[in-house]
Parts: C-alpha cells; structure tokens; sequence
C-alpha cells in the first residue's frame, strides 16, 4: 500500500505504453506524514502557496472564564485526529441524552398516581417532551454552524442535568409539565454531535462515525424504556430520573476532558440568516428533499413497527406478559449493535447504493412481517433484527450524502433532515397504530410497505450521478465508491472568514484520501478520462496527471 501524494505517468522503456507511479509524499524526521499531509487529520490550517504561515493564537478558554484541557486547544497547524474512543463516547452520550426524551413513556401511571391526575392529562407529558424536542431541531441544533460545538455541548449537558434535577423533586404536575417541554429542547445533542463528528473524522471514515453516533441514539430510544420499566417498576419513578442527572453530569465531565475545541465555521451569519438558509435548503437542494423523503417514510415504518409490537405479542396467538414484550428490545439493540459494520460498508460504496440496499432490506423485513408476523414467534424476531440493521443502513447513507452537500452548513443541512425523521415517527406512531388496532396486523404491515415503496420511488426517480432534479446521468460501472488522488486535506476549518457567495460560504472540496491509497493499485486500469459528472456525496478531483 502506497502512501503517496501525487501520481504520475512514466513511460516504459520501449516507448509503447505507460505505467502510473506514485510519488513520495513528505515526511518529517521520524517518518511520519506532517499534519497537512495526513489524511486522519482534521482542522489543519495550511496556507495559500506562496504564504506565510499565519501565527494564529490558539484558544484556551471555554465561556471566557473555563480553561481548556491542553490536549483538547485547537493548534491550526496540528489539527485532531478523531479517534474511535472519541467515536465510542459520542454513541455513549447520545444514548444516555436522548433517552430524556423517552423516560416517562413507561411510567405514565405512575406519575397519574403520584400527581393524582386523570390518564388523559398525564398522557401531555410525552407529548410536551416532543414538541420541546422538535423546538430544540428547529432552534437549537442550528447554532452548531455559528458556535464552536464544544461550548455548544457543554452547555446543553449543563442545562439538561439542571433541568432533570427539577423532574425529579418537583412535586406540581404544572412545573413538570413545563420542565418536560424545557427537557425535549436541551435533549438535542446527539444531533449537535453528528454534524460535529462527520467534521471531525476524515472523509474515509466518515460514514462509520456517522453510525456509531446513529446507533447510540436509537439505542438511546429502546433502552430508555427498558430502564424506566424497571427502575419504575421496583421504586420510585422518581429514581428513574435522578439516574439521569448522573449520567448527564457524568457525560459532562467526560466531554469537557475529551472534546476538541474544533474551530467554528467562521460564516459571519446571523441567527436569523442561520434559519432562513436552513428553509432555503429545504427547498433547494434535490439530495436533501429526495434524503427527507426518504427518512420519513422509513422513520414512519420503524416507529409503527416498535409501537404496535407490544399490541402484536400481548394479543392472539402469543399473549405474552409485559417482561417477555420488553425482551425483544433487547433483539432490536442487537441490530443496533451491528453499526460499525454497516458504517464500514457505507464507506466502501457510493452513498446513494447504500440507501438502496438499506430499502431493499427494508422491504424484505416488512414482507416477513406482514406474511409470517402471526405465524411463527420466529418471523418476529427475525424482523425485529433485520428491520434495525436496514434501517441503519438507509439512514447512515442518507446521512453521508446530506453532510456532503455543504461541509460549512452540516448543522443546518442535518436539522432539517431530522424534523423530516421526526415528523415521520409521529406518522408511524399514530396512523400505524389507528390502522393496526382497526384493520390488524396485516393491513399495518401493507401500510409500511406502501411507505417503503414511496421511498424507493423518490429514491429512483434521481440517480446516483444526476445533477438535475429528476433523471439519471453518466454510466453506472460499480456501486463501489471509487477512490480520488492523494492530496492535502482541503475541508480544514480556519479561523478566517471562507469565500462567500450571495451571503453564504463555499464549502471545500472533500476528499477521500486513503481509500485512494487502499484502491491504488486499480487505478491502473482505469480510464484517464474521469466522469464529468461525480455521484452525490462525491467531489470531482482537481488537478492533473503529470505525464514525464
């Protein structure tokens, strides 16, 4: 395996053909690639050439007054190396952050009981958590492209855990009320933190640091109601939530020695300007509606299927008891657990082939589902592994393709594809269950294959390589992503203001720099002549082949 930086053409002693070579990129003293040549580098800042390096002062405190671990100070010309601990503590917390919003499902009545109200009022509570939740999407998250995310993070912990303080002890339904919607917009960082982790992790790998961060949110989501059961079930609900404000103070500290003080986008955008871009997106870009689509339905499908499972295994043939239900959540955080392998997959392919084989495993799921569902025990639990690795799959690939679109806007970019997940779950959770309860098992099942269908089709109707809004373009040879040339990283971030065009930066080209030295060798067959027009989620190469 190579580890060049350029490539060039030789010719061969007879003069009749030529062979490609590669040549040798810098090294320092010890061997090693400097900064701006390593392509497990994020955030170098390297100058124009021609130019100086710029003496950049490197920042040492957070909110003015909180020192910076040394370790974790930005030096533009060092950067970060995005480590798999790193990775491995993003999933963490956004498991235990996420799960805020999902505590009170179990213990509904017990908190009718301890607050002396009617089930019909007590039922706000969720329905409260949502809606801060989709307020905190729509408000919050987008402040990730005009702050450092860092100090972003820190604070949405401290407010959590403050705020979940005041769940625990309050004793007027009102507060609780109040706090629980307050809860929803601070329980938003697992969607602060998957923009920041695809900025923090080469380009190479980004799809698998997209999905560990996926899979701790979903498995945030099954296992908060498995931990609310419980500990509601043998004391206190109360308990339930003061396990919380540990686990958020806890993740605090963890992140405040372990976060890299990544530099801010540097946009100069108001937070006015930062939200009527993130509508301008929203109708603009063809990868992003055709991505929101998509989510949607297959966010519908996941949540009807998860909401009516319970109806299914508690009624006719099985008739199981609440513990044998909550057990097959425990076969779902096994699909979940498969993420580094689906992330490593997504890495290899183009991004657009992974959501369609995402679809393909969906639809396969569902027809299991709605053909043996109450049949066989079997076919349950074959599903309920099958559904959440597919759905990974589709949703770490339409992921990769949104944050390829603008690296200066992921936040944004990614808010309103997350409001189109989460409109989808509300859809799934409440048609689905309507349509189960009235028409049965089978009829929810042709419901979620009719959406998967939907998908499917806004997923065909523009190809992978299409530049317009409908159609398809160019010669599809291979569903494998191919590699680009060696060189410098050119998404590092600068404390300088970036061009701008009409009010908005332009984003850096993206560059997939080791798996061009992992696929070198196949290069030599290709032709010399690249497609004019590069899949979604890749970037056309710059440069050109020397030839000596």
């Amino acid at each position: 395996m190579s580890t060049a930086g350029d490539i060039e053409k030789v010719e061969t002693s007879d003069d009749s053909s030529e062979r490609t070579v590669a040549l040798p990129m810098p090294t320092n003293e010890n061997g090693d690639l400097p900064p701006a040549h390593d392509p497990e580098r994020t955030g170098v800042l390297e100058p124009a050439p021609g130019e100086e390096k710029l003496d950049v002062p490197i920042r040492k405190l957070d909110f003015g007054f909180l020192p910076i671990p040394k370790q974790q100070r930005h030096d533009p010309q060092v950067g970060f190396k995005f480590t798999t601990l790193l990775n491995v503590v993003f999933g963490v917390a956004s498991t235990f952050t996420v799960a805020n919003l999902y505590y009170s499902q179990p213990l509904l009545i017990e908190l009718s009981n301890d607050f002396g109200t009617t089930y019909d009022r007590i039922s706000n509570v969720p329905t409260l958590t949502q809606a801060g939740y989709a307020t905190g999407l729509l408000f919050v998250t987008p402040l990730g492209d005009m702050i450092r995310r860092r100090e972003l993070l820190l604070a949405l912990l401290v407010c959590a855990g403050s705020i979940t303080i005041g769940l625990a002890s309050t004793k007027s339904l009102e507060l609780f009320e109040a706090l629980s919607f307050l809860s929803g917009i601070v329980a938003v960082t697992p969607q602060v933190m998957l923009p920041f982790a695809a900025d923090l992790a080469p380009p190479h790998k980004r799809a698998s640091a997209i999905s560990i961060v996926l899979s701790g949110l979903l498995l945030g989501i099954l296992i908060a109601r498995v931990l609310g059961g419980i500990i509601g079930e043998f004391s206190s609900w109360r308990n339930v939530y003061w396990m919380s404000v540990g686990l958020h103070y806890m993740i605090l500290v963890v992140l405040y020695f372990v976060l890299p003080d990544f530099p801010d986008k540097g946009l100069n955008l108001s937070y006015f300007q930062i939200l009527f871009s993130m509508a301008k997106f929203a109708v603009t870009e063809p990868v992003l509606i055709q991505s929101c689509c998509i989510g949607l339905a297959c966010s519908s499908v996941f949540s009807c299927f998860w909401v009516t499972l319970t109806f299914l295994l508690g009624g006719e043939p099985y008739n199981y008891n609440t513990l044998a239900i909550g057990l097959f959540g425990l076969i779902g955080m096994l699909g979940v657990m498969t993420s580094p392998f689906v992330g490593r997959f997504v890495d290899k392919l183009y991004p657009w082939f992974g959501t369609l084989f995402g679809l393909l495993g969906l639809i396969v799921s569902l027809s299991i589902y709605t053909g043996a569902a109450i049949v066989n025990i079997g076919a349950v639990v074959v599903v309920c592994f099958s559904l959440d690795v597919a759905q990974q799959l589709q949703q770490v690939s339409n992921s990769t393709r949104n944050f390829a679109i603008n690296p200066a806007a992921r936040s944004r970019i990614n808010s309103v594809y997350i409001i189109s997940v989460f409109l989808g779950q509300v859809i799934g959770s409440s048609v689905g269950t309507r349509i189960f309860l009235q028409f049965g098992q089978r009829a929810a099942g042709g419901f979620c294959l009719g959406l998967i269908g939907f998908a499917l089709c806004a997923l065909l109707i523009r190809g992978p390589e299409a530049k317009t809004w409908v159609g398809w373009t160019g010669d599809i040879k291979s569903f494998r992503r191919q590699p680009h040339k060696p060189q410098t990283d050119l998404e590092k971030q600068s404390t300088h203001a970036p061009d701008t065009q009409d009010g908005h930066a332009i984003p850096s080209e993206e560059l997939n720099t080791a798996d061009d030295r992992a696929l070198e060798d196949e290069l030599e067959n290709e032709p010399e002549n690249e497609p004019e027009n590069p899949p979604d989620g890749e970037v056309p190469e710059s440069g050109p082949l020397k030839t000596v």
